[in-house]
């Protein structure tokens, strides 16, 4: 990757967004200029790049002037707020929010799934949500092997999906409840340390929650198959960092266990844990801070003979949400594809 590229990180202050901006380092993301941008609130803190202090500024009409790339992490609002500034401006816009996703005119990519989709952008991509390209990137590589037809998920979701002020009213909870004093709820609405709840998304008509159809709709549109059936239960745990799920998997006929751990052992973006005699698969302090998502315990179905099972941890901000972000804008300069 060469050619240099003039970055935005809408919303650059939150816990995705100082995710980007670690993973641009890390990964020697070519970045001409990069312009950190928030709400006004926000605005004015200096945050290092590279060998740089860069202020933050706050987002106007005139920030995306000259920008190829924006990588948006300031939530559905906002970006539906800018989109058409950012598009008429001439950038492409990567939007970790779910209010793209579903568009039929909005490219909803994983890069280890469906990559070629990518090219058909009108200037906005969607990132998917974190539960769904977890997900995806672990079983993705039996489906191409062997057509999945059903899917049933619970997932095991860490505050850090609620963002940076959650991760620290779990903290400060917990240290209430060891002092023997009431934890006090004021991000999320129940108190979740020492604690668990059904995910706090909005429950819709059907009684499932958004966080749950979104697993559902969105993996089909990655996928490209609308005939997919997929049920999931979305739990909110006491884990700061990275999310876990339980997956079952349903072919039309038998899948073979060790032929499903050598895929998954040798597919991009997936790493094989597995310690039967010690009983030791993947954990969220495992995932956490990797890019890798962790998959192990991976058993027959002792209750269908065409079903298995697995188990994995993957690190909610890096690849359930920045660095899938960033993968997508390396996707577009190594291929060419940042005009639409």
């Amino acid at each position: 990757m060469s050619n240099e590229v003039n970055v935005a990180i809408l919303g650059a202050t939150g816990a995705v967004g100082t995710e980007i901006i670690d993973l641009l380092i890390e990964r020697n993301f070519p970045v001409k200029n990069l312009k950190l941008l928030s709400s006004p609130r926000s605005a004015g803190q200096k945050i290092p790049f590279k060998n740089q202090l860069i202020e933050v500024e706050a987002v106007d009409e005139k920030s995306f002037k000259d920008v190829d790339i924006v990588l948006a992490s300031a939530g559905g609002s906002t970006s539906k707020y800018w989109a058409n500034t950012i598009v008429s401006s001439g950038a492409v816009m990567i939007d970790n929010s779910s209010a793209f996703r579903m568009n039929d005119e909005v490219p909803l990519i994983v890069p280890e799934i469906n990559p070629e989709a990518a090219f058909n952008h009108k200037g906005i991509i969607a990132n998917p949500n974190c539960t769904t390209i977890l997900m995806g990137v672990a079983i993705y590589p039996l489906h191409q092997i062997q057509p999945i037809k059903r899917i049933i998920v619970s997932t095991y979701q860490s505050a850090s999906g609620a963002g940076a002020r959650a991760m620290e009213e779990v903290k400060i909870q917990s240290q209430a409840i060891l002092n023997d004093e009431n934890p006090v709820a004021e991000i999320l609405p129940y108190p979740l340390a020492f604690n668990l709840f059904p995910h706090n998304s909005p429950i819709t008509e059907n009684n499932y929650c958004e966080e749950e159809m979104k697993m559902v709709n969105e993996t089909r549109k990655i996928f490209g198959d609308n005939s997919l059936r997929i049920t999931a239960t979305c739990v909110r745990v006491p884990v700061l960092r990275a999310h876990s799920e339980a997956i079952n998997i349903e072919f039309a006929q038998p899948f073979s266990i060790n032929k499903a751990r050598e895929i998954i052992a040798q597919s991009s973006g997936v790493k094989l844990i597995e310690d039967w005699d010690k009983n030791y698969f993947p954990m969220p302090i495992d995932a956490t801070g990797k890019d890798d998502v962790l998959v192990g315990r991976i058993r027959q179905d002792i209750s269908n003979e065409n079903s298995i099972e697995l188990w994995l941890c993957g690190d909610q901000i890096r690849k359930g949400a920045a660095l899938n972000a960033v993968q997508i804008a390396e996707l577009l300069i190594e291929k060419n594809w940042l005009k639409s």
